[in-house]
């Protein structure tokens, strides 16, 4: 029944079928949403559709693509999106609520869309959800940005978050870290799923791996010095290994370039839809997971929850995890024993480390149950979505309210 079902505007900076980890966890939450019912506005515009996921009406506040700060210029460009673009980027946001008349907004604050929000939703009348994926005042952001700036667009995701009807965010830490910091409850850990014919095929069991040991790493590299450590480790133990060692990349970025890349024994996979993905994961042995290994960055290390770890899960692959001991994903790590956790920062306890779980014969079998229990424990993707959706009514009857005075 569609009608159980409000009028939804989703609003942040990417469009519906961008790339990258934040998005794929949107559009899967939105799986069971009609498309009649859903509008998107965003602050970059659609290049195609090739995730597949539909709206019925779409509005851009667009970023002139010379004008987002890349590399060059990044101050200057980012003082122009700040002080000039938003004041546009508002009224469009303020005609947009005026043209799509949503009964609920789900807002993920992310990027250059967090200074329109802010300044219309509060006085809209409407009431918003509000997915927090990313503090905007970690260490990249900073450096594309600068650091008072991305303080201040941090602040704003904060006001946003604290001033929602309902609201959630993408790591356990994440979630304590703002309820101790703004006093606002979230209604669960919202982070990518896994979806039930993947815990169906997880409680089938995995089959035999090929000959060939593939270790797949899912998504852009955010730290390139961490794993280019990997793969000098990895050099110093394929010869020892007892099967044939690869890297599968799977990504909208090519790393062909980097002088830590060997074609010999590399491959990259390109960027694939969610199903694909999965299905292409499942022919490699382990998936790869890093985060930073020093704590010089907490806000993001401890903080955030790389996807790809996830993704690993559904497809039933034991997960080499690296990084810093407080880091998110290595806390997930410890708390289940899906693979192989490495917190030393030296080339030989990695090598020794590495060398140990890559020669195991059989690893989707030794940590099968555990991959299982994490996948259902924190990752239940139907749980998730019944959740969000109960949110995205409670916003819609908080608008009717309102209205009604």
């Amino acid at each position: 029944m569609t009608d159980t079902f409000p009028r939804l505007l989703v609003a942040t900076e990417f469009p519906p079928n961008a790339s990258g980890g934040g998005p794929a966890v949107v559009r899967q939450m939105l799986r069971d949403w009609p498309a009649d019912k859903l509008t998107w506005w965003s602050c970059l515009p659609e290049l195609d559709q090739k995730f597949g996921q539909h709206v019925s009406a779409t509005a851009v506040a667009a970023i002139p693509p010379k004008l987002y700060p890349h590399q060059r210029w990044r101050y200057q460009k980012s003082w122009l999106l700040e002080n000039v673009w938003s004041r546009w980027a508002t009224g469009r946001f303020r005609q947009t609520l005026r043209e799509f008349s949503p009964e609920v907004v789900w807002v993920i604050p992310h990027g250059w869309s967090i200074l329109p929000l802010l300044r219309v939703l509060p006085n809209s009348g409407i009431a918003w959800h509000v997915t927090l994926q990313d503090y905007m005042d970690i260490d990249s952001y900073a450096i594309r940005y600068g650091a008072a700036r991305s303080r201040r667009l941090s602040a704003g995701a904060d006001r946003l978050y604290a001033q929602a009807t309902t609201r959630d965010a993408t790591s356990h830490p994440m979630v304590a870290d703002l309820l101790q910091r703004t006093g606002a409850k979230a209604s669960q850990m919202l982070h990518a799923g896994i979806e039930q014919e993947d815990l169906a095929w997880l409680r089938a069991g995995v089959p035999a791996q090929p000959d060939c040991l593939r270790i797949a790493h899912a998504g852009s590299i955010q730290l390139e010095g961490v794993f280019a450590l990997f793969v000098a480790a990895l050099q110093r133990i394929r010869p020892q290994l007892p099967r044939p060692v690869t890297l599968e990349f799977f990504g909208n970025h090519s790393y062909r370039s980097r002088p830590w890349f060997d074609a010999s024994w590399m491959n990259e996979r390109g960027n694939l839809p969610a199903v694909e993905l999965t299905a292409a994961l499942r022919q490699c042995a382990w998936g790869f997971s890093p985060m930073a290994l020093t704590d010089e960055d907490p806000r993001y290390n401890r903080l955030s929850f790389p996807t790809k770890f996830i993704s690993y899960l559904a497809a039933g692959l034991p997960v080499v995890t690296l990084g810093h001991s407080e880091s998110s994903v290595v806390k997930m790590a410890q708390a289940y024993d899906v693979g192989v956790c490495i917190t030393t920062p030296g080339i030989n306890q990695i090598s020794a480390q590495l060398a140990v779980a890559l020669t195991d014969p059989q690893p989707q079998v030794k940590y099968l149950a555990e991959i299982q229990r994490c996948a259902l424990t924190e990752f239940d993707a139907v749980r998730m979505r019944q959740i969000l959706y109960v949110d995205l009514q409670k916003c819609a009857q908080t608008t009717k309210q309102i209205a009604k005075g």
